[in-house]
């Protein structure tokens, strides 16, 4: 059994292991179910100052969950289509190549035209091909020896000029598709993913703390958690593992990793779709975001990577014996697990140290956000850590449940 939120999280404290952490979860009515800020983060001075609710901190890829919700809202308004080709409003994406490899001398990239369009549905579950450079070899091949790493911040479209990993829509591997689909929507609508996203997402359900990469509001940066000395331009190298090169190589707003937000925030964006309220979508568009989107020659790719060497990242903490697929927003459970996730829940993550969930079966959401601390990230902690807060927040809600009915 996982060990207690409360004695795990504050050993992890003592031990200087973390700084601290931020703990929300709530039901569809609202009801607060836990809300916890643990620990002290530093400031820029080297002064510590206890862990709040309202912290300002890098969501890094819990972005992602929030440039749906905008894509699937250009989608509602007859902007967007799911399974249009995208060559006319992306002809970057349409002028990609996919890579097989490399000729024996390994100086000249093997590559093959698509054959097939990409689409918005492939962007958003990860099956389009637009890989993350570290989680393909071969393309993490092509960006050494064509594209290294350093020189100027770059936009969605230069950051991420390498070829395909693969035939779209063939196979699965976790990419950039968020941050491609974040500038699609800043082209349909004539604004950026960050006015959008405020306008469409943080208006309604009050949120004024928001800010993609880089944090430029003054009422904002003595809030920013990774404003500390470890990290004095705030690129968030705490939450991925000590690295800040993702932010350092930002030019504008990617929708797959740049927004800040606090902890306190996002748990209503997950409330909202949680109580499929019909603020942020509409209640079938929720539904649809909610279903396996995977087609069975992408599952095959799927489940491979759920067995390959990064697959701790792609589980968010699910035995790789419980079924799963990939919905329009993350992970989703094909199945219920017995005092857990219920079947249908969607999860994903932010970083090495940000997990969020969607239970609507159980009823109930949460966000956990660790604040590791550097140089020394002991992955194996965070990750224990995470699961910890996975697994107690359900005795948690149980518990408060039983209470209610004594009540």
């Amino acid at each position: 059994m996982a060990e207690s939120i409360e004695t795990s999280f504050h050993a992890a404290i003592a031990a200087g292991k973390i700084n601290g952490a931020v703990i929300c979860a709530t039901d569809a009515k609202g009801h607060p179910i836990y809300n916890q800020a643990l620990g002290a983060r530093t400031l820029l001075s080297g002064e510590k100052v206890p862990q709040r609710f309202d912290d300002v901190l890098f969501l890094a890829s819990g972005t992602k969950l929030i440039t749906t919700i905008v894509v699937m809202q250009c989608v509602e308004q007859g902007l967007l289509s799911l399974t249009d080709d995208l060559s006319s409003v992306a002809p970057e994406l349409a002028a990609k190549q996919v890579i097989t490899g490399f000729s024996d001398d390994g100086e000249t990239p093997l590559l093959e035209p698509r054959n097939r369009p990409i689409t918005l549905e492939m962007l958003l579950t990860h099956t389009s091909g637009t890989d993350y450079w570290f989680a393909n070899p071969h393309v993490e091949r092509w960006c050494q020896k064509f594209d290294p790493p350093g020189g100027s911040p770059r936009p969605v479209a230069e950051a991420f000029l390498y070829p395909l990993g693969f035939q779209p829509g063939s196979s699965w591997m976790y990419s950039t598709g968020l941050d491609w689909a974040g500038k699609i929507v800043e082209r349909v609508t004539g604004r950026t993913l960050g006015e959008n996203v405020q306008r469409s997402v943080c208006d309604p359900l009050g949120i004024t703390d928001a800010q993609f990469n880089p944090v430029t509001r003054e009422d904002l940066r003595p809030r920013l958690v990774d404003l500390n000395p470890q990290d004095p331009n705030a690129l968030g190298r705490a939450v991925m593992g000590g690295r800040g090169e993702i932010n350092e190589r930002s030019l504008g707003d990617f929708g797959g990793h740049g927004l800040f937000m606090p902890a306190a925030d996002y748990i209503k964006i997950l409330h909202s779709l949680l109580a499929n309220d019909g603020k942020l979508l509409k209640p079938t568009t929720v539904d649809d975001v909610f279903q396996d989107h995977l087609s069975q020659e992408s599952r095959a790719g799927y489940r491979a990577a759920l067995a390959g060497p990064l697959s701790t990242i792609y589980r968010v903490g699910i035995d790789l014996e419980t079924k799963t697929g990939y919905g329009l927003g993350g992970v989703v459970t094909l199945e219920g697990v017995d005092g857990w996730y219920g079947e249908g829940t969607m999860t994903w993550g932010g970083g090495m140290s940000l997990v969020w969930f969607i239970d609507r079966k159980n009823d109930l959401c949460g966000i956990c956000a660790i604040q590791p601390t550097l140089p020394d990230f002991d992955f194996e902690l965070v990750g224990t850590l995470k699961q910890n807060f996975r697994r107690d927040i359900y005795r948690k809600h149980a518990a408060w449940k039983e209470q209610q009915q004594i009540v």
